[in-house]
């Protein structure tokens, strides 16, 4: 089960893992918690400039979300329809019905409802900043992580993650290859610790549906660095999946499956 807070998430840190297990048999369930109303509307018309109608935007994520579910051969999607809060600092985080503002204890129940349903061995959401500070991406996080607590099903709890070293990886190809960096000038500090970093799996076999999954999403893509990347470094960016392990014990090593020791 992997535990999102917008509609195109699950394509970016965990399209590679959704495909790949689905393709070996592995039962997967895509939980996206917000409609993402706050996405960009037709011609990259943002939110509260003329001609963003919230719901229009909503109505064709949750379209694109299907179409790019399918591409991942997502067994299950769940869309729980609370309202996109907006990046952080913006005038929706203040709009009390927005997802950030649901109190946590009805969000993690209704994770906790899925879960109960669908008994996941492994839930992967992001860590407890979020990745980057997203309000939505936090609540996401505290909302699965409070709902594995409560019921005790997932044997595993993953965050997603992006080790320092590859960061400084994709650094180095790009500036080697001489291409614009314009837009990648990320902190020195972005990512994790390389020693955080408890399993790396293997999706190479899997970019294509990756990419698929992510063109799929084309109302909030047009500008997205990923298609900007020269494709031997896009194809380096999208080959393999990090995580680091909350719960279960400590990863012996650095895992290259999810399902270590459960089966």
């Amino acid at each position: 089960m992997a535990v999102h807070a917008h509609p195109d998430d699950e394509a970016i840190g965990t399209g590679g893992i959704l495909a790949r297990y689905s393709a070996e048999g592995v039962r997967t369930v895509l939980v996206t918690c917000t409609n993402g109303e706050q996405g960009d509307a037709p011609g990259g018309t943002k939110p509260g400039e003329p001609g963003h109608d919230p719901a229009r935007v909503a109505a064709t994520r949750a379209d694109e979300l299907r179409t790019a579910a399918g591409h991942l051969g997502v067994s299950e999607l769940e869309m729980l329809g609370y309202r996109d809060s907006g990046m952080a600092g913006w005038g929706a985080n203040e709009d009390p019905g927005v997802f950030c503002n649901v109190a946590l204890a009805e969000a993690a129940e209704r994770v906790a409802e899925l879960m109960r349903r669908h008994r996941p061995q492994v839930v992967v959401t992001y860590d407890s900043n979020g990745n980057y500070g997203h309000p939505d991406h936090v609540q996401a996080h505290r909302a699965a992580v409070a709902a594995a607590e409560a019921t005790g099903i997932p044997a595993k709890v993953y965050y997603s993650a992006v080790p320092r070293s590859a960061v400084q990886l994709m650094r180095e190809r790009l500036e080697a290859a001489g291409a614009d960096v314009a837009g990648f000038d990320l902190p020195d500090d972005f990512g994790v610790p390389d020693e955080l970093v408890s399993a790396a799996i293997d999706v190479s076999a899997y970019v294509d549906a990756k990419l698929r999954a992510l063109n799929a999403h084309a109302s909030q893509t047009e500008n997205f660095f990923l298609h900007r990347l020269p494709p031997d470094i896009l194809s380096l960016v999208l080959s393999r999946e990090y995580f680091t392990l909350r719960s279960a014990g400590t990863a012996n090593g650095v895992e290259e499956d999810l399902f270590a020791g459960l089966r």
